[in-house]
């Protein structure tokens, strides 16, 4: 291939890109994200559209000038991502087209990653299962993106916390199994960059995403891209010693602000008080063995159940002292929450605001806004796609 076919070649996966985050675009849309001539764009779009990669969708609405052609992705391309979602104790995955259309439900596997003898054939004996029965020629899927905890280089594709294997990185040893690129990248990372090209960030150049999961993660955009720090490591939030308990974290220590703030803590005090003889709506919901504590848990503050809403509100007190720290240190123009915890919804602001108004020199806390995320538990499935897109070269 020579220099020129490269260029286009890089090109033709940039606009790609482009239009798998904004959906639609024109012509000189295009030539502004990718700062390329016009000419030259719309000669890349046109070679898109001959290949099937990319349609016309129509003019734009009118606001008063000529209005521009736009173009979209070709929703019946055949070219599919699998995207993955773990978390300490559970694993989804899913299926998007490059329109960001699930084609398949999302699937669920039980998988405890934080045991010393988990074994990573149990996830990929998972992915095999869920591709057969999804009906997709393997030769369509562009590669599968997972995101998960730990500390991870994703550059390497080594999670140096979970699911160590030997003599290669975990992303290599997973791609000779399955027969397919593979790339990961730590679950909070993913999240603020959902939140970065699809949620409330969009647009955006200083934001704090706080993962509200199994534990608290943190995503840092700083000037519009993703902060990872020197090593690749920047983002634990959740080990800032701001607890008042003695409780011993997953990390070892104690004192972390995870072991206040993680779905998981809120799920086992819930319990605890039920067994101490507090009435809840917990105690029908926790017969249902299917679901993890934490989801019933979700579900009960979703009713209102006082026992539920009374421990988010001591969990959401304790992230306020969190987030106020890092609006000291970082003044984000705003912060958001992601995750799964999001479903809790607002009932998550009050008590954090409060905190924040307790902790924070005013001054500094009005410069930040607080934002609930709309993607909540969707955010990592589609982080996890668009971690595939970004390492796609479309040939």
């Amino acid at each position: 291939m020579s220099l020129i076919e490269e260029k286009n070649q890089r090109l033709k996966a940039e606009i790609i890109k482009h239009l798998y985050y904004k959906m639609v675009l024109s012509l000189t849309d295009l030539s502004k994200l990718t700062n390329r001539s016009l000419p030259l764009v719309t000669t890349i779009v046109n070679s898109l559209i001959a290949e099937g990669y990319v349609l016309e969708q129509g003019l734009a609405p009118s606001t008063g000038g000529r209005r521009p052609l736009m173009y979209l992705i070709n929703p019946d391309l055949k070219k599919y991502i699998v995207a993955i979602a773990m978390d300490q104790l559970v694993t989804r995955l899913t299926i998007y087209d490059l329109s960001r259309k699930m084609r398949i439900p999302i699937q669920t596997l039980t998988f405890d990653m934080t045991r010393e003898d988990s074994d990573i054939h149990i996830l990929i004996d998972f992915v095999h299962q869920v591709l057969q029965e999804s009906g997709i020629q393997k030769e369509y899927i562009l590669g599968v993106g997972i995101g998960m905890p730990g500390l991870i280089n994703a550059e390497k594709g080594i999670n140096h916390s979970y699911l160590k294997v030997r003599n290669q990185s975990l992303k290599k040893y997973i791609s000779s199994h399955i027969n397919l690129p593979v790339f990961i990248d730590n679950d909070s990372s993913l999240i603020a960059l959902a939140e970065l090209n699809f949620g409330e960030a969009i647009d955006m150049k200083d934001v704090m995403v706080v993962n509200i999961g199994w534990g608290t993660g943190l995503g840092m955009i700083m000037n519009g891209e993703l902060y990872r720090g020197s090593g690749g490591y920047a983002g634990e939030f959740s080990h800032i010693p701001l607890s008042n308990s003695n409780n011993l974290c997953s990390c070892g220590r104690r004192g972390c602000l995870e072991v206040d703030t993680s779905l998981l803590v809120m799920a086992n005090k819930a319990e605890k008080a039920i067994a101490e003889g507090a009435e809840s709506s917990l105690q029908q919901l926790l017969k249902d063995k299917s679901r993890h504590p934490s989801d019933h848990f979700l579900e009960a503050v979703g009713q209102q159940d006082p026992v539920a809403v009374s421990i988010l509100a001591q969990a959401s007190f304790q992230l306020g002292k969190g987030i106020a720290t890092l609006i000291h240190i970082l003044n984000p123009e705003c912060i958001v929450l992601s995750g799964r915890g999001a479903k809790a919804g607002r009932m998550l602001l009050p008590p954090i605001q409060q905190a924040i108004n307790e902790y924070c020199i005013p001054r500094t806390a009005e410069q930040t806004t607080i934002k609930l995320s709309t993607l909540t538990d969707e955010a990592e499935l589609l982080a996890a796609a668009s971690l595939m897109v970004e390492n796609s070269q479309f040939e």
